[in-house]
């Protein structure tokens, strides 16, 4: 597929390969399937917050995008039951999800805090967490889309903060507006509507390129 001018091929422009997000997945289902017995296991989720937060100082949230485990799992199993529904509002709140990311560090404080001299207590205590909120993401996904979890992740709201804004994906003028990019936007971000300006702002935009790939007049691309 060529690209608008400007734009470049990346790796992952195009949605990860099918096989990469099953792959991830599996990290996920095994993380949570072992954990509990092994929870030295459980220091697998500090480290892809690490990741998608470090990423995000340079692309924003295309770690989420495009290496998240959890994300995957939600693309892969969940988008077959799941739906494009509209998100309620105060998902996307500001309000909302900086008290619900204080009050998740909240609880993960705590519980450490419980046994701080033990790896084994901290691993379980991040197996705990991955394991509550991705069973919250499941609910959320199948009343809605499959990634709404993202929306109010405590580590995608960090990521927004910090780098929202870079790496905006440029929308050319051969945009007709047809809105075949918003259909397959697993955030269900709004991108036509910007076409006018020439890249989209969306600070939440995951950066993994479904909306590039869905695109009839390949209008959609990234920046070099």
């Amino acid at each position: 597929m060529e690209h608008m001018d400007g734009a470049i091929s990346l790796p992952f422009q195009k949605p990860v390969a099918a096989t990469h997000r099953w792959a991830l997945a599996l990290i996920m289902i095994l993380t949570i399937a072992v954990g509990w017995r092994y929870p030295l296991v459980g220091f697998v989720v500090p480290a892809a917050m690490a990741a998608s937060i470090a990423g995000s100082f340079f692309r924003g949230r295309y770690v989420c995008g495009n290496f998240c485990p959890r994300g995957s799992f939600f693309d892969t199993l969940f988008r077959l039951v799941g739906g494009p529904r509209d998100v309620p509002a105060f998902l996307r709140g500001s309000a909302f999800r900086w008290t619900f990311l204080a009050l998740l560090m909240g609880f993960l404080g705590w519980q450490i805090s419980r046994d701080p001299a033990d790896p084994a207590h901290w691993g379980f205590v991040f197996w705990m967490a991955c394991a509550l909120t991705t069973g919250i993401g499941i609910v959320l996904g199948l009343a809605f889309r499959a990634r709404t979890w993202c929306l109010v992740c405590p580590v995608g709201t960090m990521s927004n903060a910090i780098g929202g804004g870079n790496w905006q994906m440029t929308i050319a003028e051969s945009c007709v507006g047809c809105g075949s990019c918003e259909r397959h936007c697993p955030m269900g971000l709004t991108i036509a509507a910007h076409r006018q300006d020439g890249t989209l702002p969306h600070r939440d935009c995951l950066k993994c390129s479904s909306c590039v790939d869905a695109c009839p007049k390949d209008a959609l691309g990234w920046p070099s």
